[in-house]
């Protein structure tokens, strides 16, 4: 498919693993399926927590194991301007705030109201800093998202589509390849979230949705953790004017405790030493079926893509 660009994007915290793994093939597969460009881009805007070290580490397995990006990789790092020139596009527009709240301020305004955050479904910010910071001094900066809803209500009246997403009964709805239609009530789930951190750092809604767009990147395939991220993205993208990539979600790779299989969880690194095996248990986990063990790794590669492509046509 002409005019097909993905990418992979790991934070180098650390080297890959198996779940990550699982990613990094099912983008490169669904690239590669299309006919179209794959692009490897270091999301280390987090700078204490990412060092070179990892980075170099995981575009050695990538390289290791026949997953080969079509130019040189990006890094946020380097990045801030384009992010700082987004956000003041936001706050011209009126979509950008600043924040005074810290986490125990926020929490404590929830758990006055009776309302209690669970390990996966944290409460939206309850609006504190939306009319202004009293006389406090600013701490982050967030999107305007209820705002920024009515206002998208009210321009496309009558025409709630736009891009790859629309709303409608305060639900915006969008397709995922794998998952199928998706939907969140942004303002009541999440609220006005943060696109500058309050230590200075980019937030990763903002410098992914940047960066996607000036990567020309048309269709994203990531973890299903990060689906519900999505509609967040989608109001940032229509905010700043930018494009909508198609979405796939992968499965995750759980541990023996349920959960996600993270470097914060203690996954081992990734050996790549045997690139087939390797390749052969990321096949498994998208549904892939396996290849005779005396297969080459690039011809394992080959049957891959091919299957890929009938499972996820990557039309655009």
């Amino acid at each position: 498919m002409a005019g097909y660009v993905g990418r992979f994007a790991p934070s180098p915290t650390g080297p890959l693993h198996t779940g990550s793994l699982v990613a990094a093939l099912a983008s490169w597969l669904d690239a590669r399926a299309a006919g179209g460009r794959w692009l490897v881009r270091m999301e280390d805007v987090d700078t204490p927590r990412c060092s070179a070290q990892a980075a170099r580490t995981i575009l050695g397995q990538l390289d290791a194991l026949g997953l080969r990006a079509d130019e040189a990789p990006l890094w946020q790092s380097r990045r801030t301007r384009a992010y700082q020139d987004a956000l003041d596009a936001l706050v011209a527009g009126g979509l950008a705030y600043p924040c005074a709240c810290s986490r125990a301020e926020v929490a404590a305004a929830h758990a006055a109201a009776g309302r209690t955050p669970t390990r996966h479904r944290p409460l939206p910010y309850p609006g504190t800093c939306r009319a202004g910071l009293q006389g406090r001094a600013p701490r982050a900066w967030r999107f305007a998202c209820e705002k920024y809803w009515s206002k998208w209500l009210l321009a496309h009246a009558g025409l709630r589509q736009v891009a790859r997403f629309s709303i409608a009964n305060d639900r915006l709805a969008w397709t995922d390849r794998r998952l199928g239609v998706q939907t969140q009530n942004v303002p009541a789930e999440v609220g006005d979230f943060v696109l500058r951190r309050a230590d200075g750092l980019w937030a990763y809604q903002l410098a992914v949705v940047v960066d996607d767009a000036f990567q020309t990147i048309t269709h994203v395939v990531r973890g299903e953790d990060l689906a519900d991220n999505t509609p967040r993205q989608m109001l940032l993208q229509a905010a700043l004017g930018l494009p909508t990539p198609r979405y796939l979600h992968t499965p995750l790779v759980r541990g023996a405790d349920g959960e996600k299989l993270s470097k914060q969880h203690g996954a081992p690194a990734l050996q790549t030493s045997e690139p087939l095996q390797a390749l052969q248990g990321a096949a498994r986990v998208l549904g892939l079926s396996s290849v005779p063990a005396q297969t080459r790794a690039a011809d394992a590669l080959a049957h891959w893509v091919m299957a890929w492509r009938a499972l996820y046509n990557p039309a655009p």
